[in-house]
């Protein structure tokens, strides 16, 4: 299973649950030299200590190089990397850019890699925000934040634009 932002919180817990359950798992992080540190924490954090059969790979959203080899051998994907910050930043592009392309070349190069089933995290700020007040009707996939005005941060823009440019790859 490649897991794509295996240094985050939720790409980590996703990871420990993946090796605990048995899966053989490839975790992308934009600077390798963090690999080592990662993994040890990996192994204080797994119910099994087993990280034997965890390996990892360069990734970067926003380039094209390293995506195909990174799905070699690889049955799953499960694609949590999105760019998170504390303090939302002067361009909003600094969140939403890497969002978006990094969704796009995900799911193009599983797609390409005959990828049996690819998993998106995605978010509620991707269809939470923007609709009426007192709001009580469900949500459903025609539900989606709404992405322009003074008020939307990068934050939910990002997630938003990402998910919906993984569903206009995947119709």
């Amino acid at each position: 299973v490649l897991v794509t932002g295996i240094s985050g919180f939720v790409g980590g817990h996703v990871a420990l649950a993946l090796l605990d359950a048995g899966y053989a798992v490839r975790g992308s992080l934009r600077d390798l030299s963090r690999a080592g540190r990662l993994r040890e924490t990996l192994r204080r954090h797994s119910a099994s200590g087993n990280v034997d059969a965890l390996e990892f790979v360069g990734l970067d959203l926003l380039r094209d190089e390293g995506w195909r080899e990174a799905m070699e051998g690889c049955r799953f994907l499960q694609h949590v990397a999105s760019p998170f910050v504390t303090r939302m930043p002067a361009d909003k592009d600094e969140l939403v850019r890497p969002a978006v392309e990094g969704t796009r070349r995900a799911l193009q190069a599983a797609l390409a890699a005959g990828i049996e089933r690819i998993v998106l995290t995605s978010s509620f700020a991707a269809i939470g925000y923007g609709h009426p007040a007192g709001r009580t009707a469900p949500f459903t996939e025609a539900d989606w934040s709404h992405t322009e005005g003074e008020d939307v941060n990068a934050y939910t823009e990002s997630k938003t634009r990402a998910e919906l440019e993984a569903w206009s790859i995947m119709e």
